[in-house]
């Protein structure tokens, strides 16, 4: 017998203080001693204010993406009316790990110093956030566990010190990084948010009923269109374990982080027909959506899909839309859970609300829905 499943807290942790625009360089360093030029166009199409860092101003990373992980985790345990203890189930979501092996549901699992335990690690991008969800409500949905965790943790900032870049001869000389990859550094944050998903819900505070999680991915009409690991060009994409050596892969610009805004663009309306397919399908009944969180990187990319859902006739009221990017930044795989936890934690949330939830990738172009009762 199947079995309903709650997101009965969840809990955030955003490594040391808010940092401005106007700073931003201080943490994440100046390409051979410069100023970038990108940075003023980059904020101004994302309108992200502050966000914050695990690195201090010498560029050195003071936690562990598995750390802030573990922190979320606690934090969420600290407003759940469960132990740390009664999770038997954990799942991770990240861009990227700490380190290449092990997973990083293993760090998190020991940093959170519980006993023998099943765990899950997904990494992709920000999608996989909503894989790990899955993952945890299915599991707790067929009773092979009563109570699970499931994080999002990310630690952008320490691929974007200067020495990731100043390694490759071209942008040495040039003494300057292409948009595609400036981009990324002005847009995406550290940070971790976490859940706790219970077979039963809350009996003193709200609580939010999973109906259902919907994700697809899109890789079979897409190319690669946000890489780090490897190197994009005419003849296809060069993975840096190809290369005669990891400094040979690095000088070639493989650890760069970039993303082709062209093809992400041409992703939109996929992403789009996909909600469009949800609703067809019943699913979703937008008169009955009373807060949209959705996931975008940046307020240009919102504007762009108001514009098209406008034309649908399919848009959700902007009035219901909420976020936290231009305070919190784009936190990837994070985000949904710092968003979620905001919402829950500033409105006066009234059972019976549903929550209708999106996170789109661009990796490869993948798309995610998730629909929440409140009870």
């Amino acid at each position: 017998m199947q079995q309903d499943v709650y997101i009965n807290a969840l809990g955030t942790f955003l490594p040391g203080p808010p940092v401005s625009n106007a700073e931003m360089e201080d943490y994440l360093g100046r390409i051979n001693g410069e100023n970038s030029r990108n940075r003023a166009p980059v904020l101004r199409q994302n309108k992200i204010k502050t966000r914050h860092y695990a690195v201090d101003k010498s560029g050195r990373a003071n936690t562990t993406s598995a750390q802030m992980a573990s922190n979320a985790i606690k934090n969420a345990a600290q407003n759940a009316e469960i132990s740390l203890r009664d999770i038997s189930y954990l799942a991770t979501s990240s861009t990227l790990g700490d380190i290449l092996v092990p997973g990083l549901a293993s760090h998190v699992h020991a940093e959170l110093g519980l006993p023998p335990i099943e765990i899950a690690n997904f990494q992709s991008v920000c999608a996989s956030s909503l894989m790990a969800l899955k993952s945890a409500w299915l599991q707790l949905k067929t009773g092979q566990h009563q109570c699970a965790a499931v994080s999002g943790s990310e630690l952008a900032s320490r691929y974007f010190q200067p020495g990731f870049y100043e390694c490759v001869p071209e942008i040495k000389s040039q003494k300057s990084i292409p948009l595609d990859a400036d981009f990324l550094r002005f847009t995406l944050s550290d940070g971790a948010g976490a859940a706790i998903l219970e077979n039963r819900p809350n009996t003193g505070q709200p609580s939010l009923k999973i109906l259902w999680i919907d994700i697809r991915s899109y890789a079979d009409r897409f190319d690669t269109c946000m890489i780090a690991g490897g190197v994009k060009d005419t003849s296809g994409t060069h993975i840096w374990s190809h290369y005669e050596s990891p400094v040979k892969a690095a000088e070639a610009g493989a650890f760069i982080l970039r993303q082709d805004f062209s093809l992400m663009h041409k992703m939109i309306p996929v992403w789009v027909s996909h909600y469009l397919d949800l609703i067809d399908q019943k699913k979703i009944v937008i008169e009955e959506i009373d807060y949209f969180c959705s996931h975008y990187s940046s307020h240009s990319l919102r504007v762009e899909a108001v514009d098209l859902l406008k034309k649908s006739g399919a848009l959700i009221d902007e009035e219901k839309w909420f976020t936290n990017l231009y305070t919190k930044g784009n936190t990837g795989t994070a985000s949904i859970f710092i968003i979620l936890e905001e919402l829950y934690r500033e409105k006066n949330l009234q059972k019976g609300q549903k929550i209708l939830c999106h996170v789109p990738e661009s990796g490869r172009a993948m798309n995610g829905l998730m629909l929440l009762e409140v009870k």
